[in-house]
């Protein structure tokens, strides 16, 4: 996870390619916006042309005639800024709104298209509250710099430039200070409160990704009575959120103060200054309420506009948490020109393949072996001897550090990912499914199937007894990761998706280690007739289920230590000897035990 702030130039950088598709409505937005702003300027001059027809008027015509003819025309130039500004919403709306969406699908997209490695390491409640943060600060943003910054400074400068024409040139001068001082008081102030709005991030990012990993973990939670511990947890990661958040209240409170101190004072100047001129004959009293309403008019939004700054730079820091997923660079990448991976021939070759996670570590060591097109070869060996990292690299989740895997005499890098995967399926040790219906999550093998076709995968998968037991069949829900199914039934809609899926290439990544003598003979015989005619791999901790395998390769610390068939194997009384009778007699005895060594290696050697 990237950790460092990028600057806001740079986020902004990353923000425009996204509006420039849509330049034509927000420059139709921004015409209604000079014409709305226009108005609203229009509105004090005709207020001072009114006043003066009142003051100077010596007859009844005059003033039935004059003053109404401005009252029509300063009653027009308000409803005109609120239509205009209407206009400028509805406009605009459609373009802030694609922008969020478009940027949004692109991060997600971003996420899909980065290594096993980035998610493995990453905290999906911090991911998440950092996408939700950052796609509601651009609409935020967005309508910020359109309705409130960029109007308020066209106001400000049209304002001076007719206090210059029209009066005194230290009406403007005073204005300008004002506005200036203001500008430059809010941006220090902002930019000195901007640590204590990361800091929140920060704490709110990891109080929720807290509660997520403990809700979903809510069993072991009970199972241990640890919910005291994890409160505690939660309720630390509150109170930096709590002490972050009280520091930028109070220094809100300061900028608010000084906000107000500077416009107070300019507009007294302002009001003092217009009062003589007005004493002393060189201003009519339509002037100064003029100048009195273009003040108000203009420190309105002004005094707004502070709040508005703060939450622009709010947002800014929003958007790098989100913008900052598209700096981390993808680790697997079609190579120019990749094709798409030819099927004809599924034969699999693991040539001389080394890999390790991190460098001083060597997960596989110089690995060699194939799996002929429609074969079935077998990978056992204890936990940690790099069994489960064959399919990742196959499924070209990390890239081999030596040697190479093909397909059809292929490089696998060579091709395009996509194709690379659409040609393989995998029944997977411990299943996680959507929390979607089951139908749903059957089709997602193949997402444009048809009901008759999950249903004849639910019948290849032995799941129609299952299914048909269910109140609502196909329609029932399975709950956050499927855990309203049980581990064979789980396994059971792995294989009905994978069916449906159809790959050439199959792999078995301990598909019934976690399942009972009797689920795992149900289930294997529904794995054999998917295997069938398909090139297969097969990564099991169970001995029984690879006997008849076309070839087994047992693995040590990554290295290949044996191969043949099982009888083969035995005959020669070695590691796969020693793991068949282990594994005999504790079946014998009817105990669990620990297939092929599960506990001498860490998890994290798989």
């Amino acid at each position: 996870m990237p950790d460092g702030r990028r600057d806001d130039i740079a986020t902004l950088k990353t923000l425009t390619p996204f509006l420039l598709r849509h330049r034509w409505r927000i420059g139709v937005a921004l015409v209604f916006l000079v014409a709305a702003k226009l108005a609203n300027i229009g509105v004090p001059l005709a207020l001072k042309s009114i006043v003066d027809s009142l003051d100077v008027s010596g007859t009844g015509e005059v003033l039935a005639v004059v003053p109404v003819a401005l009252l029509i025309g300063y009653g027009v130039l308000r409803l005109s800024t609120i239509v205009f500004q209407e206009l400028r919403n509805a406009v605009f709306a459609r373009a802030a709104q694609q922008s969020t969406r478009e940027i949004g699908l692109k991060v997600f997209e971003h996420l899909h298209a980065l290594s096993l490695r980035f998610h493995l390491d990453r905290q999906t409640g911090g991911v998440s509250r950092d996408m939700e943060r950052g796609s509601s600060s651009i609409t935020q943003l967005l309508n910020y710099l359109v309705f409130s910054i960029f109007p308020t400074i066209f106001e400000i400068v049209v304002v001076c430039a007719i206090l210059l024409v029209q009066f005194d040139a230290w009406f403007s001068a005073v204005t300008f200070a004002t506005v200036t001082i203001y500008f430059v008081y809010t941006w220090k102030v902002t930019e000195w409160r901007l640590k204590f709005r990361v800091e929140m991030n920060k704490a709110d990012s990891l109080a929720n990704t807290t509660a997520i990993d403990s809700l979903i973990n809510y069993e072991t939670v009970k199972y241990f009575g640890n919910e005291k511990l994890e409160a505690e947890k939660y309720d630390r990661n509150l109170r930096r959120w709590q002490t972050a958040s009280v520091k930028s209240h109070v220094s809100l409170a300061l900028l608010n103060t000084g906000q107000g101190l500077i416009i107070g004072t300019g507009l007294t100047i302002l009001l003092i200054m217009a009062a003589s001129q007005v004493a002393a004959g060189a201003m009519t009293l339509g002037d100064f309420v003029m100048v009195n309403a273009f003040m108000i008019q203009l420190y309105v939004p002004l005094n707004f506009l502070g709040s508005v700054f703060r939450e622009i730079k709010h947002c800014l820091t929003d958007m790098d948490k989100m913008f900052s997923l598209l700096d981390v660079k993808r680790e697997i990448t079609d190579r120019p020109g990749a094709k798409p991976l030819d099927t004809g021939d599924t034969t699999i070759r693991f040539e001389h393949v080394d890999f390790s996670y991190n460098p001083d570590r060597q997960i596989l060591d110089d690995v060699d072996f194939a799996i002929g097109a429609g074969r079935k070869v077998a990978v056992v060996g204890p936990s940690g001897s790099g069994k489960s990292t064959l399919a990742r690299l196959l499924f070209r989740f990390y890239d081999v550090g030596g040697g190479r895997i093909t397909i059809g005499g292929t490089d696998i890098r060579d091709v395009s990912a996509d194709s690379l995967r659409a040609a393989i399926g995998i029944v997977p040790q411990d299943t996680v499914l959507f929390n979607d219906t089951l139908r749903a999550n059957i089709r997602y093998g193949q997402p444009d199937a048809d009901d008759d076709e999950v249903a004849e995968a639910v019948r290849s998968a032995s799941l129609e007894s299952f299914v048909d037991s269910l109140p609502r069949g196909l329609d029932t829900v399975v709950g956050e990761r499927g855990l309203k199914l049980s581990g064979g039934e789980k396994q059971r809609v792995a294989i009905a998706r994978t069916i449906l899926k159809n790959p050439p290439i199959l792999i078995l990544d301990e598909a019934t280690s976690s399942l009972d003598s009797h689920s795992e003979r149900s289930i294997q015989r529904a794995l054999d007739r998917v295997a069938s005619q398909r090139t297969t791999l097969v990564i099991a901790h169970r001995l029984s289920t690879v006997v008849d395998s076309d070839l087994i390769v047992v693995l040590e610390r990554g290295r290949i230590v044996e191969r043949g068939t099982h009888d083969a194997l035995l005959s020669q009384g070695g590691a796969y000897a020693r793991l068949w009778r282990l594994q005999q007699r504790e079946e014998e005895e009817d105990e669990p035990g620990l297939a092929l060594g599960e506990a001498t290696l860490p998890e994290s050697r798989r």
